[in-house]
């Protein structure tokens, strides 16, 4: 099931309503459920139910892509962007940071950093050049729209607190970002102008059988500037999955309904990765790929149909557009057990999956017990 968040063409700016997506690109169509339902509350609902809200929704008149506008699936209470993929730590840190390889302290636990929930923005929405960058950059992400409040969870634990999954672009000054990690912080203002969301949000039901034999979530990735593919990889090569990363982000800490959980960016889905590894601004940073005012950000995202039918849903494009797909289930990959050890003192949290895609991984992998 997708469900988007829209305000029709002639609400007020300030209207949210909430509609389920049926079709396919370009024949798409959105039913809106009735005034005031909440679209956290229905990832939440009972599937039974869900299915239910959905039917008589689908019964009504639906709208068409150019009677609405599309807005970002939520706008979160507090988001967490993590660092799951190896490769894309070893590129940008060489980079951004000057590290030879991926530092040991990424296979200890799962990171994240706090983004601005206040500066998400909708699948459609331009995006205005941020002052004092020369270096404008994008971050091709998976995201999980969290739909109830846990904490201190297992991962087993956490799956439920999963309502579904969308795209997300975590747009980034890369020059104001490396002034600021040099004192240790940020990133700041390298990264709190906009991230944009959507273009809806698919339940997580409709991705049980899209999973590893880890049990991660194996879909597609790939990102394409003015049209020509640039980068991509799979999800499945995240070194934590997501359950693993709320079950983290909850220890001795609220995670609340409303968050938005991220993947952090895929192998080769930044141009600062391909930066760091050549030493050449090549591709160059979003300003200088044409002339323009602001930026577009655009997907291509899940499309749940039908339980034995998920498709590419292509969205219209303009400058920039950010591609998630769904796949098939990769082949059997090496079995790793990863889990969170919980006792009243201790938190252990085993290594992470290596998918082997990083060619200056570190194989040693290193354990670290916490204290809470």
């Amino acid at each position: 099931m997708r469900l988007a968040a829209f305000r029709t063409a002639g609400d007020a700016l300030g209207v949210r309503r909430t509609g389920l997506v049926v079709g396919e690109e370009p024949d798409w169509w959105l039913h809106p459920f009735p005034d005031g339902t909440d679209l956290v509350a229905l990832l939440a609902a009972d599937p039974a139910d869900r299915e239910a809200a959905a039917d008589a929704a689908a019964s009504g008149d639906g709208l068409r892509p150019h009677q609405v506008v599309l807005l970002p699936p939520v706008y979160p209470v507090a988001m967490r962007d993590f660092l799951t993929f190896e490769a894309h730590v070893e590129g940008v840190g060489k980079g951004m940071q000057g590290h030879a390889s991926v530092p040991p302290e990424w296979y200890a636990a799962p990171s994240f950093l706090f983004m601005a929930p206040h500066a998400v923005t909708g699948p459609y929405d331009d995006v205005p050049m941020p002052p004092d960058t020369e270096r404008l950059d994008y971050e091709l992400e998976v995201a999980a729209v969290i739909c109830r409040d846990v904490r201190n969870v297992s991962p087993e634990q956490a799956r439920a607190a999963i309502g579904g999954y969308c795209v997300m672009n975590d747009w980034s000054a890369r020059d104001v970002q490396g002034r600021e990690m040099k004192l240790g912080l940020g990133p700041s203002k390298g990264k709190d102008f906009a991230t944009t969301i959507g273009p809806w949000v698919v339940t997580a039901d409709e991705l049980d059988d899209c999973r590893d034999a880890d049990g991660f979530l194996d879909l597609e990735m790939s990102v394409r500037v003015n049209g020509v593919r640039v980068g991509g990889d799979r999800s499945a090569h995240m070194g934590w999955s997501f359950e693993q990363m709320v079950s983290y982000a909850s220890r001795a800490s609220w995670v609340k309904a409303g968050e938005v959980i991220a993947s952090g960016t895929c192998a080769s889905g930044a141009l600062a990765e391909t930066w760091g590894r050549t030493g050449r601004l090549t591709p160059p940073p979003a300003p200088l790929a044409g002339p323009c005012s602001g930026t577009r950000s655009e997907f291509i995202a899940f499309s749940s149909a039908s339980a034995s039918s998920r498709r590419l849903v292509s969205v219209a494009l303009a400058m920039l557009y950010v591609a998630l797909v769904t796949s098939a289930l990769a082949a059997s990959r090496l079995a790793r057990a990863m889990s969170c050890t919980c006792t009243k003192s201790i938190v252990s949290w085993p290594s992470p999956k290596i998918s082997g895609g990083c060619p200056a991984a570190i194989r040693s992998i290193q354990r670290m017990n916490t204290s809470v």
